[in-house]
């Protein structure tokens, strides 16, 4: 979570500085629905997500170097340097997809766990999404597809809400005509639960429960994990004139990290000392991956044309079978 936060601050810098183009979103003050939810999972489960996705790269194990480098355009980024922010993509690790398209994920989660399961498979697929997601249609035929699926245990998803109040600059109030969004998912006949994304433990003993529950289904469930993040939708949102400074202030209070620290004092005796070492070594790993992705070469033209179309299928057509 340390690494996550240190990342974002990072990249945020990078963006002032004007090395990573296009857009960038960042996760300060959400990691522990990341890591809480990933830490659960086995090799060979899919994890799906928005655009606000560097954090679910690492947990899934994606380097820092490469995601920073994805981030500076450059070759050796986990996209080629061709996804950028909002398109991080690790299949090897995992992670399916980071898309740019609010809620256009949200059917493929659904797609790719009906494939799990139809080929016999216990893996499970995971599709985060935020609030503002809930009012594209994509969502509402994500979730039928689903709920019907799930009524043959033919659809392992986990679908997790990150209510972070806001969909861009939009609360959730003037956004939903219903504001309890879990409700929204039970429509569908999935069952739903809220958690308190800020805490760490919160989300990886739900996680725990429904992730082995979803394996031995093959039905699909949510968590609305109530979160918040502290930077602004995005790195051009500065001032963020929809919420006050003491709002961000409040909530601040309850960052996940601090919470997390503060239990592992209780519990296990974690030291200032213990932290510090942990912020060091974050903190130089983040600064290696912005060296990393500086020195990294860009990508050669003939890169456009790679990836583009799947040129040899694997089921080719012949003039006997049309």
């Amino acid at each position: 979570m340390i690494l996550i936060r240190r990342f974002e601050e990072a990249s945020e810098r990078e963006f002032r500085r004007g090395k990573i183009g296009g857009y960038l979103h960042v996760y300060s003050g959400q990691e522990a629905v990341a890591i809480g939810v990933i830490s659960a999972l086995k090799k060979g489960d899919v994890v799906y997500c928005g655009y606000r996705d560097h954090a679910q790269a690492l947990a899934l194990g994606s380097g820092p170097s490469r995601v920073m480098a994805e981030l500076f355009g450059k070759s050796t980024g986990i996209s080629k340097g061709k996804g950028g922010s909002m398109h991080l993509f690790d299949a090897a690790n995992g992670l399916y997809g980071g898309y740019g398209i609010v809620g256009g994920h949200i059917p493929l989660a659904a797609g790719s766990a009906y494939a799990l399961r139809y080929r016999n498979s216990d893996n499970i697929a995971v599709c985060y999404f935020g609030d503002g997601a809930m009012n594209i249609g994509s969502f509402h035929e994500g979730m039928n597809m689903a709920g019907l699926w799930g009524k043959d245990g033919l659809c392992p998803v986990l679908w997790i809400i990150e209510n972070n109040g806001y969909a861009m600059g939009t609360s959730v109030e003037r956004h939903s005509a219903l504001t309890d969004l879990s409700a929204r998912v039970r429509a569908y006949n999935i069952q739903t639960e809220k958690v308190d994304g800020q805490d760490v433990f919160a989300m990886r003993g739900a996680a725990d429960r429904i992730v082995r529950q979803i394996r031995e289904t093959g039905k699909p469930y949510c968590i609305e994990a109530m979160t918040y993040r502290f930077s602004g939708h995005g790195a051009a949102d500065i001032l963020q004139p929809y919420r006050s400074k003491d709002e961000v202030e409040k909530h601040r209070d309850r960052d996940p990290i601090t919470i997390m620290r503060k239990r592992l004092a209780e519990v296990s005796g974690l030291t200032d000392d213990d932290v510090k070492k942990m912020d060091e070594w974050a903190t130089e790993e983040v600064a290696k991956a912005v060296r990393f992705a500086e020195e990294s070469p860009v990508p050669d033209g003939s890169e456009l044309f790679t990836d583009v179309v799947a040129e040899h299928g694997p089921h080719p057509v012949s003039e006997d079978n049309g």
